[in-house]
């Protein structure tokens, strides 16, 4: 592979930027690929949504968003009284934005959990770390309340990273190590295979009219040559998102996550 490793940069890059209609570009970065990589597992998500309820441009409000160090910035805010999905629990609120139904009967739906304190976004993403599913299956919104305001930030960012350090700190161990994906590859030298980087990218927008995100992810596989290392509340909700929250996107029928950030 080492004879073509930047017509096979290109190929992957521009495979990557056709499958997410541009949001995408260059996941693979220059000399990723060489003599010993053998394998490349890609794969791409591509997502456009319009709300099922949407915000007013004539809405938009400029206010303060504060910062986990203790700084505030000045972001346009979405605005709504419309009854809403929400539910609160003792530390946190979860705001349901369902998008509009796909043909294909897909539902898909964006659910921002905000932390009751200013600076309550890590202790809510531990707390989501543990358990995720069991946190989803629980705590969503099913039923519409009463929103005396809401308030949500239009916000649009890209985030790349290697993910292979963070991937064994949470105890995914068997591909990296030497020969952990032989089984799963013919080989007729009988080499011994591993992962040695999976690089990552994702992108989101969410404005006024709807989201629209995209993530790729790309494992790069070596040959190893050694082996070295509920009832409504009748009492109206504000729901001011103007401090650090979690996001997720989610398929409601077969409760499939798509992005989360």
């Amino acid at each position: 592979m080492i004879l073509k490793a930047i017509e096979v940069i290109k190929e992957v890059n521009l495979w990557a930027e056709n499958e997410t209609n541009g949001l995408i570009k260059d996941i693979l970065p220059q000399r990723s690929v060489y003599y010993l990589t053998r394998l490349i597992f890609a794969n791409a998500m591509y997502f456009k949504g319009v709300w099922n309820q949407t915000f007013h441009s004539s809405e938009i409000d400029d206010n303060n968003f504060h910062l986990l160090d203790g700084s505030s910035i000045t972001v346009p805010f979405m605005t709504s009284s419309h009854d809403q999905f929400i539910e609160v629990f003792d530390d946190f609120k979860v705001l349901r934005l369902p998008y509009e139904q796909e043909e294909d009967e897909r539902q898909f739906s964006m659910y921002v959990f905000l932390p009751n304190a200013k600076y309550g976004l890590p202790a809510l993403v531990k707390k989501v770390a543990s358990d995720l599913f069991e946190l989803l299956k629980h705590n969503l919104p099913l039923v519409k309340r009463e929103v005396n305001h809401l308030r949500i930030p239009r916000f649009k960012f890209s985030f790349d990273l290697e993910t292979s350090h963070m991937l064994k700190e949470l105890g995914v161990i068997l591909p990296f190590s030497p020969g952990g994906l032989t089984k799963m590859v013919d080989s007729r030298e009988g080499e011994d295979f591993c992962v040695s980087k999976i690089f990552h990218k994702s992108f989101i927008e969410v404005n006024e009219k709807g989201t629209e995100a995209a993530t790729t992810s790309t494992a790069m596989v070596d040959y190893i040559v050694d082996e070295s290392d509920d009832e409504c509340d009748p009492i109206r909700i504000d729901f001011i998102v103007d401090h650090p929250f979690l996001f997720l996107i989610r398929e409601v029928s077969t409760r499939t996550i798509l992005f989360v950030g």
